[in-house]
């Protein structure tokens, strides 16, 4: 009763392929009052926010592979002069680039940007008594450049696979024991609970590794998802975020008393709002601000940005760590608590 009325609030408002407060970075390298206007119109529109104001377009790539900004606008030197005296088009132009990493919101972004960038040209050239020449607009797609949506959403299967599968395993592993009896037989042993929450986590772990090989493999070999990353940081992510999962099953299960209430509460409680509130199908920058605080306790949410980040934009450490760091701090915590509740005793 309780599950899908939560979900229904949750989701209600996280559900939405609308695109609002899209962060971008300018390059205004001409600094003229046709430039600021220009910026004036994407800081007030509802569909972008200016994180950042710079004069080096080599900064750029810094702000989309860390996915601090979606789009950057690049405004070139003389753009004003140009516009006023009708100079020859490389003057004029206007470049947008984005992040494809996110094929769907990034084309909606991308449209959008155009749009502005065309109604501002249409207003300069209704102006009476001002001689100027259109603005050209061009468009560049980094990362993902045809915008393919097989690219940005198989490597997020993996995450959500590798979630799905080691929770829900993880989820029977005590209450298992419970059931049949066993766990009396366990208490005699001299096995401490962090012994016993170990030996009941490896096996899933291993066949958690056994399938991120095998996701990955078919995305690369059949889907042709583009690898521009390393291997050993894709495995390396993987063992926390494993920890992560496996440590959630086994808290649900030390918090149930049957398989069937383990199961239960895990997929209402923690998988279904974890795969919709990760940014795995909807952009969190979309959702209400409580609700983009409460995917901070989400590990699939960093987890989705170190798969596509390795995936297709080819980052290292360098970058990721922030998003390592918070899984291997959820595990951790997770896991504690989870052993804190666990017990030899029926």
């Amino acid at each position: 009763v309780i599950a899908p009325i939560v979900q229904l609030f949750m989701l209600g408002y996280a559900a939405t392929t609308d695109v609002h407060h899209v962060p971008i970075v300018v390059v205004d390298a001409d600094r003229s009052s046709r430039s600021r206007e220009l910026i004036e119109r994407f800081a007030g529109s509802t569909h972008f926010r200016v994180v950042a104001d710079e004069t080096d377009s080599h900064l750029i790539d810094q702000y989309l592979s860390q996915g601090t900004a979606w789009l950057a606008i690049v405004i070139p030197a003389g753009l004003e002069a140009a516009l006023e005296q009708g100079g020859p088009p490389t003057q004029t132009n206007v470049q947008i680039l984005a992040d494809g990493s996110d094929a769907n919101s990034s084309g909606i972004a991308l449209a959008y940007a155009a749009g502005l960038v065309r109604e501002y040209n249409g207003e300069l050239l209704a102006a009476r008594g001002v001689r100027v020449s259109p603005m050209n607009v061009s468009v560049r797609v980094l990362f993902n450049p045809e915008l393919v949506s097989r690219d940005f959403m198989v490597p997020g299967v993996l995450a959500m696979l590798l979630l799905v599968v080691t929770a829900n395993l993880s989820s029977m592993a005590i209450v298992r024991e419970r059931e049949l009896g066993t766990l009396e037989q366990l208490s005699v042993t001299p096995l401490s609970r962090w012994e016993l929450m170990l030996g009941k986590l490896l096996p899933y772990g291993l066949i958690g590794l056994v399938d991120a090989v095998m996701v990955v493999l078919v995305a690369v070999f059949w889907f042709r998802v583009p690898f521009q990353g390393s291997v050993l940081v894709l495995f390396l992510a993987t063992l926390p975020y494993l920890l992560c999962t496996l440590s959630l099953g086994l808290f649900v299960s030390t918090i149930s008393h049957t398989q069937q209430q383990a199961m239960l509460t895990a997929i209402f409680f923690f998988l279904v709002p974890m795969i919709y509130l990760s940014g795995f199908t909807f952009p969190i920058e979309n959702m209400p601000v409580v609700i983009q605080w409460v995917t901070y306790l989400i590990p699939l949410r960093y987890f989705l940005v170190i798969v596509r980040g390795v995936f297709l934009k080819g980052v290292g450490l360098d970058v990721l760590w922030p998003q390592f760091a918070a899984l291997m701090a959820w595990g951790t915590g997770m896991l504690t608590l989870a052993a804190l509740r666990s017990t030899k005793r029926v």
